[in-house]
């Protein structure tokens, strides 16, 4: 998770691109052939537009841009420490 690369999606990207770039990834994902190292990427790229689409989500219901990020960035931080 990079929040610079999630910002960067958030401010440039629709809701619907993010979308449909992340049906493409997960799809991508589950080809049996997909290394290792292509999996490492394309989880990070996943969670990079998973937290662009929920800045998305939170800016529209009232949050800061900045709130919105941080947020996500402490929620996947703190499941990670779980």
């Amino acid at each position: 998770m990079k929040l610079p690369v999630i910002r960067q999606f958030y401010q440039n990207q629709t809701v619907e691109n993010l979308e449909t770039t992340l049906e493409v990834l997960e799809s991508f994902s589950e080809f049996r052939g997909t290394s290792e190292e292509e999996l490492n990427v394309v989880g990070e790229l996943i969670t990079n537009i998973c937290g662009a689409l929920e800045t998305h989500q939170n800016v529209k219901d009232g949050m800061t841009e900045r709130d919105a990020l941080n947020g996500f960035a402490q929620k996947v931080l703190g499941s990670i420490d779980k």
